[in-house]
Parts: C-alpha cells; structure tokens; sequence
C-alpha cells in the first residue's frame, strides 16, 4: 500500500469514525458505512473490523453475518487485536463461520497477546470452562487477572467469583468483595448481585441490609433475576427495607417469570397463603409445579402440603406422596419426615412401615424434632422396626431438647416411670 493510499484510508477511516460516534454532529450511520467501505478497501485494519461490526449489528446497513466475518478476518489477518477478538467470538457463537471452539481459543490468543484486555478476558472464560482447551482454573484465573487490570468489567466479575469460590486460587472474601466492587460500580449487573448478596451475607465484608438492598436494586433494574429473588427477600422479612409482602410479591413475579426457581416457589406461597397478593391456590399451584418440575426442594415438598390438605377441592395423597418423595431424595428434612407418616399411614403409597422408619431416620439425623419424636415412638412400639428402649430415650431425648413439648413430657413420664425401679 502507497504513502498516498494510506493516508487517504487513514481519513476515510476517521471521517467514518466521526459519523459514526457523533462528532460535531448527530450519528449517520450510512455514511459511516460508506466511509469505512472506502477505507477498509484501501486496507485500512481499523476500518475493516469497524466495517464489520456494522454488517454483524445491522448499523447503516443491513444485517449480513457472512460479510462481518469477511471483513473481520481481512483486519485480523493484518494484526487487528479488535478483529481477533471479534473473530474468536464469531467462532464461538457460530456466526457467519462454523462453530470451532478451538478455533475461537486461537483467536483470543492473537488478540489477548496484544494486550487486549477482552480478549484476555474471553481466554479466561475459554480456560475455566474448557471451551478448546482443557481446563485451567490457574490459567483462567492469569487471564482475568490481566484483563482486570485494565479495568474490565466482566473480568472483574469472574475474577472476584474465582476468589469467592476458592476456583484457581485459594478462598478470599475480601478479594471478592473488592472485585465485585469495581465491577459493580462500572455497572456490571452480576457484580452488583453478587456485591448485594454479600453484604446481606456478611461474607467479606461487614453486614449491611441497606447497602445490600441497593445494590440488588441496581442490578434487579437490569434485569438480574437472582437480584430480584433476593430483594423480594430482603422486602418480605423488613432487611434494609421497611417489610412489605406486596414488594416481596412483584418482585418474586419478576425473578419467576424469568423462570426462577425459587421465586416461583416463594411466589407460590404467597399466592396460597394471600401474602401480598389476592389468595388463589390455583395460581399457586401453577407456580409451585414450575418451581418443582425445575427440582427445587422446596416447591416440591409445599406440592405435598399442598395436595395432602386438599388446597384445590380434596387431598390428592398420591400426588403428596409423590412429590414428598422428591423433595426427600434431595435431603429435605420435613419431606422426609412427611413421607413417613405416609409410609406408616398408607396415604398415597402402599404401607410400608419399615420404610416409614428409613424416612424417619433420615430426617431425625438432620435435626428434625417432629421426626425424631416419631422415631422414638417406632422403637417404643416395635413398628417397622425392633423395639429398643435405649433408642426410644435417645430419640425422645433429642427431640426434647429441641424444645418439642410433647416429647419432653414424655420423656418427664418415662422418667418418672423408670424411678419407681430405682
């Protein structure tokens, strides 16, 4: 390329730039296209890739995928760091090329060698998740750091999740909070999630409910569906916020229609019990199977409360039964607890006494007072199980000292029984 030709590309190129950006005039988008046309067809790499951008987001032009791709590879293949990086991505969504994660690594390595702190931010990502190359928390861990440096927002993001999770480098709250911080304040959704979550948490940072509810407002503005769960939380029990069932209710609907998992159950809640919101079971129940059907513990076993009592017209027992199964299987303590009663009563399930004792047990060894109450009572008894009084006391004994009434009276009996052998 000529002196001449470089230099007449090197205006086009900024004769485009500042039609694009608004400079000493509104945006036009055309003639920024038409400019850069000029000056990407003299060779200018600048040009190129802002050429391609354009054809990949349809700016004065309209949307053609195949010619950003051309375009960026032209400016890449001249050392374009911008080009790279866009090419990597090109190759990693499958736009206009094929999708190659490999291909997409080589890309953000050009650019991420250049300095380019998005690019070192996407081979971060590459390395932690193993997209055309193995997995390196250590490696992807370098990468963010490198792009966080430069002040990258996401970078700082994954690098503060990095230090919060203990992944590629050792645990360090402090270091997180710091991180979420900046990222939060350049406007990074996630970050001000997170950042919210950790100072209604305490964790790395001193508990503040009211820093936390404004930093989950910011990001459950944008969108953020975790942030509007947790602000619903902070609005139902009053945490940096006057308590406001109402609040917690549009917020919880805004997180479930995203799809949240625990929005819908909570949002089920409220709509079975009138918190917030006009009681209706029907609608209830529409949430309480979206959040289930997505395996949250919780729905399922409100799913059991809600078909064992008959909510929508009469007990539905084999459906309790069935979800308190699920919720069982994952380690919920009151479902298990409750699916052995039905084990033992035959409500929905064949009676099965032993399995009655099975759940019993599993809940009582999380803590479960009703449950251990119940297990003392099967020893007592001899159902399901052998009798043995060492194990009736020691459950009964458990239970009471949970604060069960009904245990503790118990166990005043059985005490006062076993003094008259004294």
């Amino acid at each position: 390329m000529s002196l001449l030709t470089r230099i007449k590309a090197a205006i086009n190129y900024g004769v485009g730039f500042s039609y694009e950006n608004g400079k000493n005039t509104a945006p036009d988008y055309q003639q920024a296209v038409e400019h850069y046309i000029k000056a990407a067809e003299q060779g200018h790499a600048g040009a190129q890739n802002n050429l391609g951008v354009c054809y990949l987001c349809g700016r004065g032009v309209a949307p053609d995928v195949a010619k950003a791709v051309e375009w960026f590879s032209k400016s890449a293949e001249q050392g374009n760091p911008d080009a790279q990086c866009n090419m990597g991505l090109c190759c990693l969504n499958g736009q206009g090329v094929e999708q190659n994660d490999a291909k997409a690594f080589e890309w953000f390595q050009k650019a991420a060698g250049q300095g380019h702190a998005p690019a070192q931010y996407n081979l971060g990502v590459c390395y932690e998740h193993g997209q055309g190359v193995a997995v390196d928390y250590e490696k992807a861990v370098a990468w963010y750091a490198k792009a966080a440096k430069q002040g990258n927002a996401s970078a700082q993001f994954n690098l503060g999740y990095c230090y919060r999770k203990g992944r590629g480098v050792a645990p360090d709250y402090f270091k997180a909070v710091d991180l979420y911080l900046q990222s939060a304040k350049q406007g990074n959704a996630a970050a001000q999630c997170n950042l919210g979550i950790c100072y209604l948490s305490g964790q790395g940072v001193v508990r503040d409910c009211a820093k936390a509810v404004e930093w989950l407002t910011k990001a459950a503005e944008q969108g953020i569906s975790d942030a509007q769960f947790n602000l619903g939380v902070c609005h139902a029990n009053g945490d940096g916020v006057p308590q406001d069932d109402a609040k917690a209710v549009e917020w919880y609907t805004k997180a479930a229609e995203q799809g949240h998992a625990f929005a819908q159950c909570n949002l089920g809640f409220c709509l079975e019990h009138g918190k917030g919101v006009k009681q209706d079971v029907w609608k209830a129940e529409e949430w309480y199977l979206k959040s289930a059907e997505q395996g949250n513990a919780s729905a399922q076993f409100n799913l059991g409360l809600f078909y064992s009592n008959g909510q929508c017209v009469k007990p539905y027992y084999k459906k309790a039964a069935a979800w308190y199964a699920k919720a069982a299987e994952q380690g919920n303590a009151a479902a298990q607890l409750n699916l052995g009663f039905c084990y033992k009563k035959g409500q929905g399930v064949e009676k099965d006494l032993a399995k009655a004792v099975e759940w019993y047990t599993k809940s009582a060894e999380q803590g479960n007072s009703s449950a251990q109450l119940n297990l003392a009572s099967c020893y007592a008894t001899g159902e399901g199980v052998e009798k043995d009084f060492k194990k009736t006391k020691e459950w009964l004994t458990k239970s009471a000292e949970q604060g069960n009434e009904e245990a503790q009276e118990l166990l005043q009996k059985l005490s006062a029984m076993l003094s008259i052998f004294d």
